[in-house]
């Protein structure tokens, strides 16, 4: 990894991601670290960053869209029985220190900013590990603590009112295509059959490249699955799905979320083949 706020992960010497340490971003985007350009070993990439249709979209990361009615997700809120409403009630995440460094991963630690006031402490992981010649695995995990006296809860739109939009939680912005990537899960097939639904892992499809996400965790692995296609080419975790996630003081919450990043367009056996591997690494 080089440089001193745009940290490179490599594989195997080849560079595969750069990591926005201290985005000089303005206030309504919701500032945070995120990871862009992430690329296949052959140089693809399968990020995006900022595009018109969302400009808070940022590469890969962690976003939640309601944290005690603070907004660390960017652009408008969607406020019960108002709809999507601006509001000046947006957060940022502050790089505090590194705890590790190397040139596959790192260990980061931040705060979680709103209105002058610390509301999370995040411990940040992240490892990028060679599965083969054509594909290798992102690992990314975040643990959010609560260092207030108070206890706090993470929302989403779908927990505010507007069914099936429970973003949240780690984030991946793929990059725009002509035509919208294919999905699939284990057992489904197209954004309506595989959005909202918990899976083993889900794998995005493109024209030369293929993602496969996995959660690495029971609880992610609860967690259902965010997905557009058709709209635009993007994949979450839901944190928040139908009901508001507590966070007493003192209490720590993590997810874990690996992430194939393959050449070529894999089918189902060997998404679930690459997903086997990078998981038990």
């Amino acid at each position: 990894m080089t440089g001193q706020d745009s940290p490179v992960l490599r594989v195997a010497g080849r560079p595969v991601g750069r990591y926005v340490t201290r985005p000089e971003l303005p206030e309504r985007l919701s500032p945070r670290p995120y990871l862009h350009p992430v690329t296949t070993l052959s140089g693809t990439a399968v990020t995006e960053l900022s595009p018109a249709d969302h400009l808070h979209h940022l590469g890969v990361g962690v976003a939640v869209p309601d944290v005690e009615g603070h907004n660390f997700w960017g652009g408008r809120t969607y406020v019960r029985d108002q709809g999507p409403t601006e509001l000046a009630n947006h957060g940022s995440q502050r790089h505090v220190a590194y705890q590790l460094r190397d040139p596959d991963g790192f260990v980061q630690e931040l705060r979680w900013m709103a209105a002058g006031t610390e509301l999370l402490r995040e411990r940040r992981t992240v490892a990028a590990t060679e599965l083969t010649a054509t594909a290798w695995a992102l690992d990314f995990t975040f643990a959010l603590t609560n260092p207030t006296s108070t206890p706090l809860s993470f929302g989403s739109p779908a927990t505010n009112g507007r069914p099936g939009a429970a973003y949240g939680g780690f984030f991946w912005r793929a990059r725009k295509e002509n035509a919208a990537p294919d999905v699939f899960t284990p057992g489904a097939e197209g954004e309506r059959a595989v959005h909202g639904q918990p899976a083993d892992w889900l794998a995005l499809a493109g024209t030369t490249w293929t993602l496969v996400f996995a959660g690495a965790t029971d609880a992610t692995r609860r967690d259902p699955w965010f997905v557009r296609t058709a709209e635009y080419p993007g994949v979450g975790s839901s944190l928040a799905h139908t009901e508001r996630v507590p966070l007493p003081p003192g209490d720590t919450l993590v997810r874990r979320v690996v992430t194939v990043v393959a050449d070529g367009r894999l089918d189902r056996g060997e998404a679930a083949a690459l997903v086997r591997k990078a998981v038990a690494q």
